[in-house]
């Protein structure tokens, strides 16, 4: 039997890129920017043996701000990027639906995670998950993975406003996430 993989699950809009402002999407490559020190922390990801697996909700397609395609067409162009500097992600899997949908694939539900489980044999155990909200880190804890919340907005208790949340590290970026995994 195969061995089981362990990943590192990110979370895209405001880890890896540039979020837009509230209530607008990254619609074209022309909007999506790198943040700084992606392209290192992937890499060092890739070179410890975990796989590496965006998870995003991209609800602007589901509004009708944006085409399917336009977001493969983002997805492809950041891969090329990545790639040209040896940084690998192995798959990306997103939600297109909006909030009133009823669906199993918009974190904080986990579909996204069994997919790519079952895609990948991967160990949700063994796995992280690296996200800047409160879904990203209620989905990781679902699917049973660890968790990083980025740039997250603290009161004077460390808890994150709104919801109580609880992970295992609270850091300022990607960077970072990945010295506390490694």
């Amino acid at each position: 039997m195969k061995k089981k993989s362990k990943c590192v699950f990110i979370d895209r809009d405001g880890v890896i890129n540039k979020k837009a402002p509230e209530g607008d999407y990254v619609k074209n490559w022309n909007e999506f920017k790198f943040l700084p020190n992606i392209t290192e922390s992937i890499k060092k990801l890739n070179e410890e043996g975990f796989l590496v697996i965006i998870i995003t909700n991209q609800q602007g397609i589901g509004k009708g701000l944006m085409k399917e395609q336009d977001l493969k067409t983002i997805h492809t162009k950041m891969i090329e990027k990545l790639k040209k500097t040896k940084a690998k992600v192995d798959g990306i899997y997103y939600c297109p639906h909006t909030e009133k949908d009823i669906c199993n694939c918009r974190k904080p539900k986990i579909g996204l995670f069994l997919k790519a489980k079952e895609d990948f044999n991967i160990d949700l155990a063994k796995s992280w998950m690296i996200g800047d909200s409160e879904s990203d880190i209620l989905a990781g804890q679902k699917a049973g993975c660890k968790t990083i919340l980025v740039n997250g907005k603290l009161n004077k208790d460390n808890l994150l406003i709104g919801e109580v949340i609880k992970c295992n590290f609270i850091v300022s970026d990607l960077r970072e996430a990945i010295n506390n995994i490694i």
